[in-house]
């Protein structure tokens, strides 16, 4: 795949890393994409859509109530008294009422047709997935498109009723974000996956549920590290959240995954090349205040996806006492050969 710098990564790969972020992908409902073979994103995207959009049809498009304001001749919920006053509606024997409607057209259908509607437009996608998107975007037939797409994802609420389309909404994200429009000479420019703020986090999930999955003996989970503090005084502290963090016995060892397109930083003034500077800062931060005790049980490992660079991390260092490794992760082969790496970092905790 030659759509950013990351080495050779294959289409299937990104869909093998999005059955373990998201279980439900390993349901039934989706089983035929696990044999399809992808050659672009988009179009993997879209055959995931296309699945997620049918099922979400038939269970029907989820409704909230909305508030609306609206001018109206009869009276419905309540009178926005400041709005009539100021347009003098009622010189014309009308309100502007303010009314609560049980509505399709909210936010998440609306971020659902979106998608839909920018994938029918992509050349990647096959002929006959567009045709089923553009039979599925009949039924969003009241919903609005998106036309400001500068969306807070973080608004999104997930409850009993809407749970089953939060993977949905990671795969808009990723769709909506990945064509972001820019007008340069009135074309849209689609935006790759290098240092991409949803491959990033899509790479960081796939590793915590693959060891979760796994190795449920290390309690992979995500923690906050206390700043070790020799007093109380800690305002204006930053907060230290793990991407990763694998407990085994007396030892811990913390994982920072990292989706770059350069996994080293070069520096002009020394022609040298080294590890990223503010991330290897990070992770010995982490793995210092965590080991109060100065055990050296506790070890850090930055964790790149595999660019491809001539030279990639692949370093051991014992620094102050405690173990910290920077290593990267080559998503270019098949499955075996990235469970075989991840086996590996497992392996370590246990030696």
């Amino acid at each position: 795949m030659t759509e950013n710098s990351h080495k050779g990564i294959a289409v299937k790969n990104i869909y093998y890393m999005l059955t373990y972020a998201f279980e439900i992908l390993r349901e039934r409902d989706y089983d035929a994409l696990s044999t399809e073979e992808f050659v672009h994103i988009d179009d993997m995207m879209a055959a995931i859509l296309i699945l997620g959009l049918s099922s979400q049809i038939k269970r029907g498009l989820n409704r909230e109530y909305l508030i609306k304001d609206e001018e109206l001749t009869t009276l419905r919920g309540k009178i926005a008294l400041s709005a009539t006053l100021k347009s003098q509606s009622h010189l014309k024997r009308s309100l502007f009422c303010q009314y609560d409607e049980f509505s399709e057209d909210n936010l998440m259908n609306q971020i659902m047709k979106t998608a839909a509607w920018q994938l029918l437009r992509s050349p990647d996608v096959k002929l006959k997935k567009r045709r089923e998107l553009k039979k599925l975007l009949g039924a969003f037939a009241n919903v609005q498109l998106l036309h400001n797409l500068k969306i807070s994802w973080n608004s999104l609420k997930f409850h009993r009723n809407n749970a089953t389309c939060r993977m949905l909404m990671a795969i808009c994200q990723m769709i909506i974000e990945r064509h972001l429009m820019s007008s340069v000479h009135g074309t849209t420019n689609l935006k790759n996956y290098e240092d991409d703020r949803e491959m990033c986090r899509l790479y960081e999930r796939f590793v915590l549920r693959y060891f979760q999955k796994h190795y449920p003996q290390y309690n992979a989970s995500s923690i906050h590290i206390k700043w070790n503090l020799d007093d109380e005084f800690m305002d204006f502290l930053p907060a230290m959240k793990t991407d990763i963090t694998l407990k085994y016995g007396n030892k811990t060892l913390i994982i920072d995954t990292k989706w770059y397109s350069k996994t080293m930083q070069y520096h002009e003034q020394w022609h040298s090349m080294t590890c990223h500077s503010a991330n290897l800062y990070q992770i010995f931060t982490y793995v210092k205040n965590h080991d109060r005790n100065r055990s050296g049980n506790v070890s850090g490992l930055l964790l790149y996806a595999k660019t491809d660079e001539v030279l990639t991390p692949n370093f051991d260092y014992r620094i102050g006492g405690n173990a910290i490794s920077v290593k990267t992760l080559d998503l270019s082969g098949d499955w075996p050969a990235i469970d075989s790496q991840l086996k590996k970092i497992a392996a370590c905790l246990e030696s």
